[in-house]
């Protein structure tokens, strides 16, 4: 024997019905905080945001570079 029950509601419904909690305001602060770090991020990606970071590391960071990329550049034209 078979039998089929259809059921017709909504998912809020549904959720109730079987005693499930209401995410919807969770979810919703959720995605507004996301909204709010993205923007943040975004800002920290301009060019002008960029070179300010890079340019705080000072002089001596900028030689260390520059010698891993000397060390890196005689490294491989050894091998």
């Amino acid at each position: 024997m078979k039998v089929t029950i259809e059921i017709d509601c909504t998912p809020a419904e549904a959720r109730a019905f079987m005693g499930l909690p209401d995410v919807a305001p969770l979810n919703d602060r959720l995605v507004e905080e996301m909204q709010k770090r993205m923007t943040a991020n975004m800002a920290a990606m301009q060019p002008e945001e960029l070179m300010k970071s890079w340019t705080a590391f000072g002089v001596q960071a900028q030689d260390q570079f520059r010698r891993l990329m000397e060390a890196a550049v005689t490294g491989q034209t050894k091998g």
